[in-house]
């Protein structure tokens, strides 16, 4: 795709968000998008945010899962920006109607102290410069029409992300081992699934790991401060009237978002 095909379609999805009304696919749009033409059309997105007055906060990291992988035919995951305006609270309802067709996934989201920056960083390198982790729901939704996408058209509309909901406990990853934390996922009290951390990549200091390196090859670092969403411990959840989510994770405590 040339600079002006790229602007185009970041000018799509940016209006598919702002009026809440979905667009057909990119790669039905543009036959011949490749995934590095998808990530500049998400920060072509994230700029034109960031020059509006909104910060950049954290990244998230989406297709930990091999299923997913092999859904979508890549072999890594993907990434997208968290932006302040994307960050709710867990007592606040969150309005359905914003969204398109929102899914919920629950995730153990990492607070960095220190920066990291590709390549070479390791799982370790990431537990010594995590400040803490925490419960986290990320709403994914995608602005292409129901939900029928490539890897290029989630990874263009910002790894389908739309919002975050941070739990309130930050605990330090000293003598945890994040693989065997476990979860159970509730939906207006109900029990609808139960994962474990190792769901995710193995480790979801991997993935924190792999987002640090796979950004070093464009310069970029993780940097402190910034919270890091490792990706989804189950499949996500769809939902479309009024309920309440509830993730409980062993020795993280919970994460709760409210919907109407």
């Amino acid at each position: 795709m040339n600079q002006e095909q790229i602007k185009e379609a970041a000018a799509a999805l940016y209006e598919a968000e702002e009026k809440v009304q979905p667009i057909t696919a990119l790669t039905d749009v543009y036959p011949d998008i490749t995934t590095d033409d998808a990530y500049k059309i998400q920060i072509e997105n994230i700029a034109r945010k960031v020059q509006q007055g909104y910060r950049i906060v954290g990244k998230k990291i989406g297709l930990t899962s091999k299923g997913m992988q092999q859904m979508l035919g890549v072999p890594e995951p993907d990434y997208g920006h968290i932006l302040d305006n994307m960050v709710g609270e867990e007592e606040v309802p969150i309005k359905i109607s914003s969204f398109l067709k929102p899914k919920i996934e629950a995730e153990i989201g990492f607070i960095l102290k220190d920066e990291l920056k590709g390549p070479g960083v390791t799982v370790a390198q990431v537990l010594q410069a995590t400040e803490g982790v925490m419960p986290v729901f990320e709403i994914v939704d995608s602005r292409v029409k129901d939900w029928k996408i490539k890897i290029q058209d989630t990874v263009a509309d910002n790894a389908s992300s739309a919002m975050i909901v941070l739990g309130s406990n930050l605990v330090s990853v000293k003598d945890l081992d994040l693989k065997h934390i476990g979860m159970v996922l509730e939906k207006n009290g109900k029990v609808i699934d139960t994962a474990a951390g190792a769901e995710v990549l193995g480790n979801p200091a991997i993935a924190v790991a792999w987002l640090a390196n796979k950004l070093g090859e464009y310069g970029i670092s993780l940097k402190p401060g910034e919270i890091i969403l490792s990706g989804s411990l189950t499949k996500a959840y769809e939902f479309d009237e009024k309920c309440v989510f509830t993730a409980t994770f062993d020795r993280l405590g919970r994460v709760k978002a409210v919907f109407e």
